[in-house]
């Protein structure tokens, strides 16, 4: 009688469990608290990634390529995958991911063309090396749909963060070259490449993917991370970002606005530079874009941009989030922290700033 009473309490014990984990995770969901969140982008496969190990010091709960995750450059899939498995075979990418939860998005050169968008030929087989790299089981989402955008969310009422992975590259039409205005172009101190897209049915994110994009703002979330590979934030500077489709970046406040969806912010990477945009616009909380950018790539100048007020770190670094879940007052901390392991900017938000109907 004692053996089987033995057997019957651990059959309880191991039902008891089974349904603790098959409960904490559900679709994407799950109820751990995400106490820190680091992330980075533009990493050349060729090149010591030293700063991953700093990345792992810190203990995130996860880590978010944000797009340039190799510089693949090519129609030839085999080569693109060699360049993936450098980048998995380098010992720093390996204890980076032995130690915490990978996410990803990708850009033009790891998606396989600079400056590439819904015309590239070879996006349906670029995908599938990009999902298999990164860990991708055969039932994700990702492999059901075109593109490579998904969500997740962690943590009960109160901690809930909600992160957004946008794919800027599947469904995006062709950029406009600059049109010489040289009214403009006086302006800035460099070359501009891209003008505004000004037509109305032109696309950044894709109709799927912007219906997508409003069910998830629907969802419960106190901080939802969007991570765009390229700037939402920044002022127009004649490269690459959000600013090249007015009509997009207006889409989506008025999504915003339409789902009353608090706790956006933007994490985005592409420029070789890193900082913190601030968009103001009315009736709508302050939206913040934080970039960071690179893990091996620098530039020589960061562009103009009248929303900066953070930054620009032209060193190698990469971008923390911490929460403190504080019940009083929430907050939410951005730090760029660069290859020797120093903090170059920190700034800090209330969460409760981040709702509609503030006064």
């Amino acid at each position: 009688m004692q053996f089987i009473y033995l057997r019957m309490k651990n059959y309880f014990v191991l039902t008891l469990l089974y349904f603790i984990i098959v409960n904490a995770q559900v679709d994407g969901q799950t109820r751990t608290t995400i106490h820190r969140i680091a992330f980075g982008s533009c990493a050349n496969q060729d090149e010591r990634q030293p700063i991953l190990d700093i990345v792992t010091r810190y203990s995130p709960d996860m880590f978010i390529y944000l797009g340039d995750n190799i510089y693949g450059d090519t129609e030839d899939m085999e080569v693109l995958k060699e360049k993936y498995n450098k980048l998995g075979s380098k010992p720093e990418y390996q204890r980076l991911k032995a130690a915490t939860k990978i996410f990803a998005t990708w850009d033009d050169h790891d998606y396989g063309i600079n400056d590439g968008g819904r015309h590239f030929s070879k996006k349906e087989e670029s995908k599938k090396i990009f999902l298999d790299f990164f860990g991708d089981s055969e039932h994700s989402n990702r492999r059901s749909y075109p593109g490579v955008y998904n969500a997740y969310a962690y943590g009960g009422p109160g901690q809930r963060v909600q992160l957004i992975l946008l794919d800027t590259r599947t469904f995006r039409d062709n950029l406009v070259p600059f049109n010489k205005d040289p009214e403009v172009q006086k302006k800035f101190f460099y070359p501009l490449e891209y003008s505004p897209q000004v037509s109305k049915d032109s696309t950044l994110l894709g109709e799927a993917q912007w219906e997508w994009l409003e069910r998830q703002l629907k969802e419960p979330a106190d901080v939802r991370i969007i991570a765009s590979s390229i700037q939402f934030g920044a002022s127009y500077n004649g490269y690459e970002s959000w600013a090249n489709f007015p009509n997009e970046l207006k889409r989506f406040f008025d999504i915003l606005n339409k789902t009353q969806a608090n706790g956006v912010v933007f994490i985005s990477g592409d420029v070789h530079y890193s900082e913190i945009s601030l968009v103001k616009k009315e009736g709508v909380y302050p939206i913040y874009d934080f970039t960071s950018s690179g893990i091996t790539s620098t530039w020589d100048f960061a562009t103009p941009n009248k929303n900066r007020i953070e930054g620009p770190v032209m060193e190698n670094n990469f971008g923390l989030l911490t929460f403190d879940w504080d019940p009083k007052n929430p907050t939410l901390k951005m730090e760029c922290i660069d290859n020797r392991n120093n903090q170059r900017f920190e700034y800090t938000i209330p969460i409760r700033y981040l709702i509609f109907g503030r006064e």
